[in-house]
């Protein structure tokens, strides 16, 4: 497949790239509460002559997928973006700084839309010579997880997709992330483990509310909400091989109402981190031997809730054909393997129990132009080079790895 028109097409529209990943930028949507968004997408892959699905996802129904179908019969390539924002508060003084008060793309989706987008409209002027199919898939809920409507179970929405089937039956899968530790206009992918598993869990405590002159006839839920942050904390720290990468952390503790009376209840919040699926499940225990034993030594009862992490590892022949098909885009010495996994978490690992592939990292960061943010940051932005130079990695990737014998 000749990709040298459809990178012309790319650059020509340009501007067109740029002013779509700053209306998205301007009006963010939270987990699966993206109906604007999600019709602005589906709107725009029907105008490119896509095939398009609405409503997917059996729990939520709030993801797109647009069917691109070659020239040629072949395999099927899948590329995912997402699609919520942050709550967040924007600190970022531009013109297309978040309208919407306390939410905020944060985390580079706005520039994942774009580029799959871009890709998307390029790919579909030159249909007829694509031997296979490319599904676009547009995901919501990637930063979190939610009840579901159905069964109960915290789904994220890479999740709901795949478990609708929203991955089933392609060849490969990839898709991209912004990573503003890489400078802008470099491009680089693991070689194996990825990201971590990130699991969120949530404890609370009830107990019985009293004065505090009684506390005897009371159960304090603060006690126990407070003795289990530190005994957790220190049960997971002994409990890890130190040589294995862990992250433990608290984002959330309240218990209490008054000043002068026993906390009825307490709720702690927060995540843990990991690789290998042992160390995942063990701290899970941990947490929930501990919240046990902090409950019963203060005379109340507890109760825990977790959505579990799976750690994204990359096919290292997806790897391999991505920092190829980087060297191709983005030019020679501006593609890189990376050993280091990052502790972050991403929900695209459900789509590698699917296919072989991997997750992208698109460097954003310019120290010039004061792009030095780390993401989930409140003045967090990108160096907007990068839409182009993503969406034609996407068309490069798809060219490859229909050629390629996976």
């Amino acid at each position: 497949m000749d990709t040298t028109p459809i990178y012309t097409l790319l650059e020509e529209r340009e501007q067109e790239w740029i002013t779509l990943r700053r209306e998205f930028h301007r009006l963010p949507e939270l987990m699966y509460d993206v109906d604007r968004t999600s019709e602005r997408i589906a709107a725009l892959l029907e105008h490119y002559g896509l095939e398009v699905q609405r409503g997917v996802g059996n729990h939520f129904g709030k993801g797109v997928i647009g069917l691109l179908r070659g020239g040629k019969p072949g395999k099927t390539i899948l590329l995912r973006a997402d699609m919520d924002a942050l709550p967040i508060q924007e600190r970022n003084d531009v013109l297309y700084r978040s309208t919407i008060d306390g939410v905020m793309h944060a985390c580079g989706h706005d520039a994942h839309m774009t580029m799959l987008l871009a890709a998307a409209c390029a790919l579909s002027r030159f249909r007829e010579q694509l031997e296979g199919s490319v599904r676009f898939v547009f995901q919501p809920a990637e930063e979190g997880a939610a009840a579901s409507p159905l069964d109960g179970r915290l789904l994220s929405g890479g999740r709901d997709l795949v478990e609708s089937g929203a991955a089933d039956e392609v060849s490969a899968a990839f898709a991209f992330h912004v990573w503003p530790e890489l400078p802008a206009l470099q491009v680089a992918v693991h070689r194996k483990y990825a990201m971590a598993a990130s699991s969120h869990f949530r404890v609370s405590f009830r107990g019985r509310s009293g004065h505090h002159g009684a506390q005897h006839l009371a159960a304090d839920a603060l006690l126990m909400a407070a003795h289990f942050v530190t005994e957790s904390r220190a049960a997971v720290a002994s409990a890890v091989d130190p040589h294995e990468p862990v992250a433990f952390a608290f984002g959330r503790l309240q218990a209490g109402t008054v000043i002068n009376a026993i906390a009825e209840s307490g709720e702690v919040e927060g995540t843990y981190r990991a690789f290998e699926p042992h160390t995942v499940d063990r701290i899970r225990s941990i947490i929930e031997r501990c919240a046990a034993a902090c409950a019963d030594r203060f005379g109340g009862e507890y109760e825990t809730r977790f959505r579990m992490g799976k750690a994204l590892l990359n096919d290292a022949a997806a790897a391999a054909l991505v920092q190829r098909a980087g060297e191709k885009v983005f030019g020679d010495g501006n593609s890189s393997v990376l050993d280091k996994p990052s502790l972050a978490g991403e929900d695209f690992s459900y789509y590698l129990d699917k296919a072989p592939g991997a997750m992208v990292l698109i460097g954003v960061g310019n120290t010039d132009k004061g792009i030095i943010h780390p993401l989930h940051h409140p003045q967090f932005d990108l160096d907007e080079r990068a839409l182009v130079l993503g969406a034609k990695l996407h068309v490069q990737l798809v060219a490859d790895a229909l050629a390629a014998d996976f």
